[in-house]
């Protein structure tokens, strides 16, 4: 009899993970956007999580955790419970280039999160406040060799618009200042108050204010010109030949969560990026969707990984 009730305790257990997937999910589900509002990240996560919360027929809870380039995010999501009711939305900072940046990352991303889908890819765009007078990017870099530096902000340290600065300033020899924000919002904040002079933004964030003449693109930091930004020649364009950093963002859960889980989620944000109203919404904003599958991911973070490290090491870039 014991051995009876033993067995039958025994498969309840087993059975209780396998039906909590069967109702995922039954309860509203957490993204974590790893910088703060007004950026780029916040507008991707808010736009797919409206069409997500439809699909998967629960709510979808949006919280900005900004910091640290958006590694205090990704680490909240890391540790939490994988159960499929915490993912995160954060890019290519916190999981490719922190790791090289910062010797006592309290994550690693090639253990701690799961890889759900890549979310957007697009350039960053380089932009100046119009009192600086810059009309290029070689007006931009005469004005740092005059005031021997010139600030730019970006969304956080370890992110490609720190990345973009740096390597701009080790091709260019120019001191380039960074000025750490803790998200593209804020910095385009202090850019169009005037606070700080230049800035490498995200599109979603400057769009806008460049289309209004608050502020001037003057170079974008793809391998080819943006479709948001027709006229803005890029980086290698203007003198800089193989000069390339471009920003993406992706969809993680925290590692160990089921794959059936990982899976679901898969399928519906991918379907969310690619329906019409998604991708229509996305490409205003200048980002182009990207939807993938885990494995893809994975790929391209490990790829991404290596190519940032090397940039990082010759460029010689801390996180100071």
């Amino acid at each position: 009899m014991l051995r009876t009730i033993l067995a039958a305790a025994i498969a309840a257990a087993i059975a209780l993970p396998a039906h909590g997937q069967a109702n995922y999910p039954s309860k509203p589900i957490l993204l974590v956007i790893a910088f703060a509002p007004g950026g780029g990240t916040d507008t991707t996560g808010r736009i797919v999580a409206k069409r997500l919360g439809e699909t998967l027929g629960q709510q979808i809870v949006v919280e900005n955790r900004a910091g640290a380039g958006g590694n205090i995010a990704t680490d909240f999501v890391a540790k939490a419970a994988p159960d499929g009711y915490t993912i995160a939305l954060t890019s290519v900072g916190p999981l490719t280039v922190a790791p090289h940046m910062i010797a006592k990352l309290p994550y690693d991303p090639k253990k701690d999160v799961a890889p759900v889908s890549l979310a957007v890819t697009f350039p960053n765009v380089l932009v100046v406040h119009p009192s600086t007078g810059a009309q290029s990017l070689a007006d931009m870099l005469k004005l740092g060799q005059r005031k021997e530096g010139i600030g730019y902000g970006s969304s956080g340290i370890g992110g490609t618009g720190h990345l973009a600065g740096a390597l701009l300033a080790s091709m260019s020899k120019v001191p380039l200042v960074h000025v750490p924000y803790k998200g593209g919002g804020p910095a385009m904040q202090d850019l169009l108050g005037g606070q700080v002079p230049t800035c490498f933004c995200a599109m979603p964030t400057s769009l806008p204010h460049i289309k209004a003449g608050k502020i001037r693109a003057i170079a974008t930091t793809g391998p080819k010109r943006s479709p948001a930004l027709p006229d803005v020649p890029t980086v290698a364009e203007q003198g800089f030949p193989g000069y390339e950093a471009t920003n993406w963002y992706a969809f993680v859960a925290p590692a160990k969560t089921p794959a059936p889980i990982v899976e679901r989620l898969n399928r519906e944000i991918t379907s969310a990026l690619r329906s019409k109203e998604t991708h229509d919404q996305l490409e205003a904003h200048g980002m182009e969707p990207i939807p993938s599958t885990p494995a893809e991911l994975t790929k391209m973070i490990e790829r991404e990984y290596a190519v940032w490290g090397k940039i990082v090491k010759e460029a010689g870039i801390t996180a100071n």
